[in-house]
């Protein structure tokens, strides 16, 4: 090599050294006092000092909310729901409010407000990518989180509320997921709204990241209501393309075995709306809907008892308004003993047969299951407080109460879609109900 380099002809040699000398002078001019970048980072200027560069690239990041704090559940949960609408107007919210915390015995101590109502619309700005596309424009808090966290200054639990299969917003982003309708076309029930097929299961995922989220906002309790096939409108044309295989129970209760193991590990309690005749029917009332299939998967089974509710008939009453007592009793009664069996003929997942019987015939005895037994504490009524086919009177709201304790129970939450709860105010406190307002909180 050394004899290489002495054979190199000695101008080359002074080539090369002029060259070096070249490049260490550019490059002294080059990074001298005032001399600028011709590099650009994020549109930062061609000519702008490096010292600006650097500051540029090292923004401020805001800092991340605080964690979410949450409140246990009260021993007794006397709560009043709230639309989405209600959430975003700050009269009815101070409506709501008084009543909740001036109310006499028995105390209101929460509130159950729409996360995602009827129309698919999520309540409050999320910058999910799944949840985003399906914020409402039209109803909602955008201060949400600080809502709740004033609600539980006040020692309020706070419930969301999450309207399930029943869903036009999704269903129109996401067809092939809907509930489909003979001769092609999306299904849709009496007041033209669509329904998301139980056995959709990329629907499962986006319900359980709406619930994550919900929790991560500081809601206390998710509360899923419309967790059902669709009952209401030419019900001879719907198709469910995604349930092939399964009955209809058998598909909601994987779905809810599906919820339980995503959000149970979240801390959140959680809670099922069911058709108030679920507690007196074996039978899925052709929705899908059967207690024993929904009691292992939540923390609460909220039975929708309205006496309006009941068809003509039921337990031979001619008018079921009439008997808001005995419909009520009658009801959770019944839910309770279901709930508290360690045996039961109705078969679900979580449930081992007793006895083999062989072929069934008409004189066989039906096939009875073990299952796990529930404390009754877990059935948790929806009761009526809305005028409706007939003014509910402060004396029925009264008789629905005391049918719930004389059931055992002390836990309730009533149901008024006006937010008002004119009857429920009587018997609580004497407090107005708001002016309707359509200003939202922004």
């Amino acid at each position: 090599m050394r004899e290489k380099l002495n054979t190199m002809h000695p101008m080359w040699l002074w080539a090369g050294a002029a060259t070096v000398l070249a490049l260490l002078l550019a490059a002294a001019l080059l990074f001298s006092s005032g001399a600028h970048t011709a590099v650009s980072y994020d549109g930062a200027s061609a000519t702008q000092p490096a010292s600006d560069v650097q500051a540029y690239i090292a923004p401020t990041v805001p800092p991340a909310p605080p964690p979410s704090v949450h409140l246990p559940a009260p021993e007794h949960i006397h709560a009043i729901y709230m639309s989405a609408c209600a959430a975003g107007t700050p009269s009815y919210r101070e409506s709501l409010e008084s009543l909740i915390k001036n109310a006499s015995a028995p105390h209101l101590n929460a509130i159950v407000i729409d996360v995602k109502d009827f129309s698919g619309g999520i309540s409050f700005p999320t910058s999910n990518p799944t949840l985003a596309p399906f914020v409402s424009g039209k109803c909602g808090a955008k201060d949400m989180r600080s809502y709740i966290a004033k609600l539980h200054s006040e020692n309020i639990y706070v419930i969301a509320r999450i309207t399930t299969f029943q869903d036009p917003l999704y269903t129109k982003a996401h067809p092939d997921q809907a509930v489909q309708k003979k001769g092609g076309g999306v299904w849709t029930d009496n007041h033209g709204l669509a329904f998301v097929d139980v056995g959709a299961k990329p629907f499962w995922e986006y319900i359980a990241t709406l619930g994550k989220e919900s929790y991560n906002l500081g809601f206390d309790e998710l509360n899923f209501d419309y967790v059902r096939f669709p009952s209401d409108g030419p019900m001879s044309l719907a198709v469910y393309s995604w349930d092939k295989g399964k009955t209809k129970s058998e598909a909601l209760e994987a779905f809810f075995q599906h919820l339980n193991g995503e959000l149970k590990p979240t801390g959140a309690k959680m809670s099922a709306d069911l058709f108030g005749m679920t507690t007196t029917n074996e039978d899925d009332l052709n929705i899908g809907q059967v207690l024993e299939r929904a009691l292992p998967y939540f923390d609460f089974i909220d039975p929708m008892v309205y006496p309006s509710h009941y068809p003509t008939g039921f337990n031979n009453y001619k008018d079921v308004n009439a008997h808001a007592y005995d419909i009520v009793h009658f009801s959770l009664a019944r839910a309770v003993e279901r709930a508290i069996a360690p045996t039961t003929t109705v078969e679900a997942f979580d449930e081992k047969p007793i006895t083999e019987i062989g072929t069934p015939s008409s004189t066989t005895p039906p096939q009875v299951y073990e299952k796990p037994v529930f404390a009754a504490s877990k059935i948790r009524p929806w009761l009526q407080s809305f005028d409706y086919p007939v003014p509910y009177t402060p004396a029925m709201v009264k008789e629905q109460i005391k049918a719930t304790n004389d059931a055992g129970l002390e836990d309730w939450i009533f149901w008024d879609a006006a937010n008002k709860y004119t009857s429920l105010r009587e018997v609580l406190g004497r407090t107005p109900p708001a002016t309707p307002a359509t200003t939202t909180v922004e």
